[in-house]
């Protein structure tokens, strides 16, 4: 038949020797894929392939290959099982429902650890622990050699506080495998996902204890030599309590040197409004400011309050309130948002309706993304109490800081991959600033970091009234799973 040049190109017969020339790239392509095909089965036991032709389902995993490393787009959360094990979780508590307190190596804290290293055992992760109780649970990389991924959070919770903050970002980080390895993923890397312990300082004083030790800070790992909770228990007998810490005090083992991860990145619920007020799903954080803590002491003489003329006193409670003016002044005048002061506590003695103070305590909290400029507020700070004291004509008897950690700037490929990683599950996104502190700021001293925020209700959380919606949750999880994925093949 003759070609027609106004013939659709659908719609033309070619002929046969046409059809032959043209064919013969094909027939090369359908012959190599006939050998891969073989070659992948050569090992096979022939009666399981008769099984898998017949009823076109792998009963087995199916080898290695670069194939099956590629990245994940058809992903499912298990919704249900992840709102189960966040509801069974919050029974775990030393406060009725629906608040949640658990106080490291408490009672309750212990069925909590014990509850997370079953899931990670039925996900198939290979669990071990260190001695002050971090938590790893493993999935092996086709190159375990190389630097593993990490992930996680903290279970820990401050007194009557809520069921979402930290355990999402356990939980979802076991469910983020299990929705890696129903995908059929490989991972090249190691793939690992971290419990921290006592992210809250409520027991002994120290915020994000177990990521600190992980950092490799000596200064702690002696303190806690010494340190003690309220009822007098030394941190080593709470330890030991709680199965950790066996016949030791040296916590070095603890230590991970730098380079021990390629990348370490933390889903968490936002802890604030923003996500949730502009209709976003996903926060990527881009840096995690770091706080300061001062502890500040005045001493006056005190004295009756009626019989002390007000020319004469030396009032400690007055030099306090001062200073906490100052700090919001000094804070305001930085001329960044990002810099934020608290005056957190503030103690009177002798505390009576009746009597001058003659002695104040205030313990101070100074944060900001930038450290130079947290840090000249922080001297601006000391100078004012010195001052004040002099004006008053009381002793400034102690300015101490208590601590004084470095922010952390996240990684840009790292921030990239969660990018790449919500427009490709068509989820809307937005750079955001943690305020608040995470392990992340202490794991930034060991490996490139970032966090996945999702929306919380009114940004609500320390408190029962805490809630992230399970597609919200779902979202996280699905983020994080996809991101994982993409720096697990890096």
């Amino acid at each position: 038949m003759d070609f027609h040049p106004d013939e659709p190109k659908t719609m033309k017969i070619m002929s046969p020797l046409f059809v032959r020339s043209r064919s013969i790239p094909l027939l090369l392509l359908s012959l190599l894929c006939s050998i891969s095909t073989t070659l992948a089965h050569n090992n096979e036991d022939p009666t399981t392939k008769t099984m898998e032709d017949f009823s076109g389902y792998a009963i087995h995993e199916p080898p290695h290959s670069s194939i099956t490393n590629t990245l994940p787009y058809s992903l499912s959360v298990d919704t249900q099982s992840i709102q189960n094990q966040i509801d069974e979780l919050s029974t775990f508590s030393d406060s009725p429902a629906p608040s949640v307190t658990r106080i490291l190596y408490s009672e309750k804290d212990v069925l909590a650890r014990r509850y997370i290293k079953n899931l990670m055992g039925l996900s198939g992760l290979s669990v071990r622990e260190d001695a002050v109780g971090n938590i790893f649970g493993r999935w092996d990389g086709d190159e375990p050699e190389l630097a593993p991924v990490a992930t996680g959070s903290h279970v820990d919770a401050i007194p009557y506080s809520g069921k979402y903050d930290g355990v999402v970002g356990v939980l979802g980080a076991i469910e983020a495998i299990n929705v890696l390895k129903r995908s059929g993923f490989k991972p090249k890397r190691s793939l690992e996902v971290i419990y921290f312990t006592s992210e809250e300082p409520t027991r002994f004083g120290i915020s994000c204890l177990g990521s600190r030790l992980l950092a490799g800070i000596e200064t702690l790992a002696e303190a806690l030599k010494t340190t003690v909770d309220g009822q007098n228990i030394s941190f080593f007998d709470a330890a030991r309590s709680a199965g950790y810490a066996k016949d030791q005090t040296d916590l070095t083992s603890v230590f991970l040197k730098k380079g021990s991860y390629s990348a370490f990145i933390e889903l968490h619920i936002e802890q604030g409004p923003i996500l949730e007020e502009e209709g976003i799903s996903i926060g990527i954080v881009t840096a995690i400011a770091a706080p300061a803590s001062i502890k500040v002491d005045f001493e006056g003489s005190g004295g009756h309050a009626g019989a002390m003329l007000m020319p004469n006193r030396n009032d400690a409670g007055l030099a306090a309130a001062e200073l906490a003016l100052a700090v919001e002044k000094h804070v305001l005048e930085s001329g960044s948002i990002d810099t934020v002061g608290t005056v957190g506590i503030l103690e009177l003695h002798p505390g009576a309706i009746n009597s001058i103070p003659s002695k104040s305590h205030l313990e101070i909290d100074i944060r900001d993304i930038n450290e130079q400029r947290r840090n000249h507020v922080m001297d601006r700070v000391h100078q004012s109490a010195v001052a004040i004291a002099q004006n008053r004509r009381v002793k400034l008897s102690e300015f101490k800081v208590i601590n004084q950690d470095p922010p952390a700037l996240s990684d840009k490929s790292i921030i990239e991959a969660a990018e790449l990683a919500s427009k490709e599950l068509n989820l809307t996104y937005k750079s955001m600033i943690s305020r608040a502190y995470h392990d992340s700021l202490f794991m930034a001293r060991i490996s490139p970091i970032s966090m996945i925020f999702i929306p919380c209700y009114k940004g609500y959380s320390h408190k029962p009234e805490e809630y992230s919606s399970i597609q919200d949750i779902a979202n996280g999880v699905n983020v994080l799973a996809l991101t994982l994925s993409k720096l697990s093949l890096d």
